[in-house]
C-alpha cells in the first residue's frame, strides 16, 4: 500500500515526489488554483498514466479529455506511473489553470515523479513462475479453487532437522533440497541517488516468525544460506541498495497447520526513507505484502496404489514378511526394512505412524506422521530406515493407556467421494471415537484431533471405534479399489466386518454335515493358549450363546458405522461388502486389575481378515484358520468368493502369531507408503 495517497501542487516552485510504480495516487488540483481561474489542463510524461474523475463523466483519460476541464466539476485526478526513473526531471506532470474565456493559461503546477519499481513477488498462480503480480492487491489474500491464488510453502520434513531446539544460522543446502523451499523475489529499480536514501525491509509478524524459517544464499558460495527471518528474528534490513537491485529468499515452514495456527504466513516488504536528522523518524514510502499458505498433510486412503513397503524384520513373523516382500514384488514395490527394539513387538509401526504427503505446485514431499509414546524421540528408528527424499514429522500425543485412540493409527482416509452436490476429491478422514458421553469412552486427544481438521483439505468424519480393544477403526473396515466406468460409480468399495454373514456360513456348513469340523485345527496348543483361545468345532460356536450376544452387540456397533459411512460417503449396498468375521469381548490388555473398566472391549475371535494388506488388486489377508470342508478352510473360500470375482487375488498369509499375541494386529508389523493424488489439494473448495 502507499502512505503517500495525496500530493499537493504549489504555484511557487515544482514539487517533487518519489512514486512506486503501479501504485495510483491522486493530485490535489484544486488546493493551490487561483481564484480568478474555473478551468484547468493537466499533460504528464511519457510513462505516467493520467485518469480524471468528473462527477458528471467518470473516469476519464486525459487523452480523451476536451483541452480545458471546469475545476467545479473535478472529483480528483489520478496518477500513477508505469515505467522506472532513469533520468533526473525525466518524468513529470504539469497542470495549468484558465480564466474564464481564456486560452493563455494564469497559472502553472509542476510536479517532478521519480519512478521506482519495488515488488515482492511469489509464485502467486501456481505454475512454479515467479512473476511481478499486475494486481498488487491480489497478493495480500489466499484464494482456494481453480481460478484461486497464492502461494504455497512446504513444511521442512527432513529427518535430520527433527528435534532440533535452535535455529541453525547457516545451513549447506544441496540442489535438490533447496527445491523443496519455496522462492520469493525482491525487485527494486530506480535512480541510484534516491535509493541510497532508503532502507528495504522484510519482515512478519513475531509470532508467524516462529513458524517459518527465510533464507539467502551467501556471497561467493554455491550451498551455503543464511537465516535472515525465523524464530527471534522477524525482519532483515537490506541497506546499500543500487539502481538494479534484485534479491531471492528461500522459505520453508517449521510446522503444519494446526488448532492455533491457521496455515497463513504473510511477508511484508517495507521500503523506508532515511531521515538526515535523527530527531525525525524515518518513514515508510511503500508497503508490499504477499500471503503464504503451508501445504497441508494429505493422508492417503488404501486404493492408492504403493510405492513402498516398510517392514519390521526384527519381529519373529516371517512367514508374514516373506508373503508381504512376494505381494509387493508383483507389484514392483520396493521393500524397506526397519529393525526395532524387539521390546516393543512392532506394535508402533503402523499404530504409531501414517505416511502422508505434502504438495506445492514446485515439489510433492512423502512423509512419515508420527504420533510417539517414547520420550526419547530421537530413538525411533523409522527415521534411519526412510529412503531418500521422504520425510519425518512428530506430533507429540498423550499416552492415555496401552489401547488409546490418542494415536495416528486410530486414523483412516476414504477413496474420493462426490455426493449430494459435495465433492471430496482427496477424501475423508475418519477418526474412531467414543462417538457418545461416558465415563470409560476413549477418545482421541483433542490436540491431534484439532491438527487433522486444521489441514482443510480432507473434511474428517467421526466414527464409533471405541468399542474395539485397540479402538482402531481398521480392525472392522477396509477400503478396495474398484474400476471406473461411468460418472454414478464410486471406483471403490466398502469392507466391512460381518458377525451375522459369519454365523450364516457356519450355518450353512452345518446343515452340510460339517458341524463337526474344528477353528483352530492348524494352530499349536502353546499359541492357542497365549491369546486365550481353543480348538472349538463349528456346532460348539453355533451353541455358545455368550459368544453370540457378544457378537449381536458387535454387529450393531458395526451397522452404526454402517449409517454413518453411507451418509457421509454416499454409499449404497452395492458399494459395500461383509466379510464374515466373528468377534469376543475381554478386558483391556497389559492394564493392571486395579485400572481395568467395568467395560469389555471387542477382539477378533481368529485372525481378522479385515486388517488386510492391500496392493493394487493383490491382497494379503491374515489366514483365519476357519473350518477345513474338504481340505479348504471355508473362511477362506467365501472371501475369495466375495472377492475374486472383482478381480482380486487373495492370498492369505499363515502366520498366527502376527495377528493376535502381543506383536500386535496383523497390519502393525508393515506399513505402506502410496502414490499421493493427481489432483492438486489448492484447486479444492474446503
Amino acid at each position: 500500500m502507499s502512505l503517500q495517497s495525496i500530493i499537493r501542487l504549489s504555484l511557487d516552485s515544482p514539487v517533487h515526489a518519489v512514486c512506486v510504480l503501479g501504485v495510483e495516487f491522486c493530485l490535489d488540483i484544486c488546493g493551490c488554483a487561483p481564484r480568478e481561474c474555473n478551468s484547468f489542463t493537466v499533460r504528464g510524461s511519457p510513462g505516467i498514466l493520467v485518469d480524471i474523475c468528473s462527477a458528471d463523466q467518470g473516469i476519464i483519460n486525459k487523452e480523451a479529455a476536451p483541452p480545458q476541464l471546469p475545476l467545479s466539476d473535478l472529483t480528483g485526478v489520478l496518477v500513477k506511473m508505469t515505467a522506472p526513473t532513469l533520468a533526473l526531471d525525466e518524468d513529470k506532470v504539469v497542470v495549468s489553470y484558465y480564466q474564464p474565456n481564456k486560452e493563455v493559461p494564469m497559472a502553472t503546477a509542476e510536479l517532478y515523479l521519480i519512478g521506482i519499481a519495488v515488488s515482492l513477488d511469489v509464485d502467486i498462480h501456481r505454475n512454479g513462475k515467479i512473476e511481478m503480480a499486475v494486481d498488487k492487491w491480489a497478493k495480500k489474500t489466499w484464494v482456494w479453487g481453480p481460478n484461486g491464488w497464492g502461494a504455497i510453502v512446504l513444511v521442512n520434513t527432513n529427518p535430520e532437522d527433527m528435534g532440533q531446539t535452535k535455529d541453525k544460522t547457516l545451513r549447506e543446502f544441496s540442489a535438490e533440497e533447496i527445491k523443496n523451499l519455496s522462492p520469493m523475489i525482491v525487485t527494486l529499480q530506480g535512480p541510484s541517488h534516491i535509493l541510497r536514501k532508503h532502507w528495504l525491509i522484510l519482515h512478519t509478524s513475531k509470532g508467524e516468525a516462529k513458524r517459518v524459517r527465510v533464507y539467502q544464499l551467501q556471497a561467493n558460495t554455491s550451498s551455503t544460506f543464511e537465516m535472515v527471518v525465523g524464530p527471534d528474528q522477524h525482519l532483515h534490513t537490506m541497506r546499500d541498495l543500487n539502481s538494479s537491485f534484485q534479491e531471492t529468499f528461500y522459505v520453508e515452514a517449521t510446522e503444519f497447520p494446526s488448532a492455533n495456527f491457521s496455515g497463513l504466513i504473510s511477508f511484508s516488504l517495507s521500503l523506508v526513507e532515511k531521515s538526515d536528522d535523527l530527531s525525525i523518524p524515518d518513514i515508510v514510502v511503500y508497503k508490499d505484502t504477499v500471503v503464504f499458505r503451508v501445504a497441508p498433510c494429505i493422508f492417503t486412503p488404501t486404493t492408492q496404489m504403493p510405492l513402498e513397503v516398510y517392514l519390521c524384520r526384527e519381529l519373529q513373523v516371517q512367514g508374514f514378511v516373506d508373503t508381504v516382500t512376494e505381494l509387493s514384488e508383483k507389484n514392483s514395490c520396493q521393500v524397506a526394512s526397519v529393525y526395532e527394539d524387539p521390546s516393543r513387538l512392532g506394535r508402533w509401526l503402523q499404530d504409531e505412524m501414517a505416511f502422508c504427503y505434502t504438495q506445492a505446485p514446485h515439489k510433492t514431499v512423502s512423509l512419515v506422521l508420527d504420533t510417539p509414546r517414547l520420550d526419547n524421540l530421537n530413538d525411533l528408528p523409522m527415521k534411519y530406515s526412510l529412503s531418500p527424499g521422504v520425510g519425518y514429522v512428530i506430533r507429540n500425543t498423550k499416552d492415555h493407556s496401552v489401547a488409546s485412540l490418542d494415536s495416528i493409527g486410530n486414523v483412516m482416509v476414504s477413496p474420493p467421494v462426490k455426493f449430494k452436490g459435495r465433492e471430496y476429491p482427496l477424501g475423508r478422514i475418519l477418526i474412531g471415537s467414543s462417538f457418545y458421553p461416558s465415563l470409560e469412552g476413549r477418545d482421541m486427544s483433542k490436540d491431534l484431533r484439532r491438527f487433522l481438521y486444521a489441514q482443510q483439505v480432507q473434511a474428517p468424519v467421526e466414527i464409533f471405534s471405541d468399542w474395539l480393544m485397540t479402538g482402531h477403526a481398521d480392525e472392522f473396515m477396509c477400503f478396495l479399489p474398484a474400476p471406473v466406468k461411468s460418472e454414478n460409480e464410486k471406483g471403490f468399495w466398502l469392507l466391512l466386518a460381518s458377525p451375522s454373514s459369519c454365523y450364516r456360513l457356519f450355518q450353512e456348513k452345518q446343515k452340510e454335515g460339517y458341524g463337526d469340523m474344528p477353528l483352530f485345527e492348524e494352530v499349536r496348543e502353546d499359541q492357542l493358549l497365549s491369546n486365550g483361545r481353543e480348538t472349538s468345532t463349528i456346532n460348539e460356536l453355533l451353541d455358545d450363546e455368550d459368544l453370540r450376544s457378544q457378537n449381536d452387540y458387535v454387529e450393531k456397533c458395526i451397522n452404526l458405522n454402517r449409517q454413518i459411512l453411507r451418509w457421509e460417503l454416499g454409499l449404497q449396498d452395492s458399494d459395500i461388502i461383509d466379510i464374515p468375521q466373528l468377534f469376543c469381548l475381554e478386558q483391556l490388555t497389559n492394564v493392571s486389575s486395579s485400572e481395568q473398566p467395568e467395560k469389555h472391549y471387542a477382539r477378533p475371535y481368529f485372525p481378522n481378515m479385515l486388517q488386510l494388506v492391500v496392493m493394487g488388486k493383490n491382497l494379503g489377508i491374515p489366514k483365519p484358520f476357519g473350518p477345513q470342508i474338504k481340505g479348504t478352510c471355508c473362511l477362506e473360500k467365501r472371501v475369495c468368493q466375495l472377492l475374486e470375482p472383482l478381480g482380486f487375488q487373495c492370498t492369505f498369509i499363515n502366520d498366527f502369531d502376527c495377528y493376535l499375541t502381543e506383536i500386535g494386529d496383523f497390519c502393525a508389523c508393515a506399513n505402506i507408503r502410496r502414490v499421493p493424488f493427481a489432483y492438486k489439494w489448492w484447486r479444492m473448495v474446503p
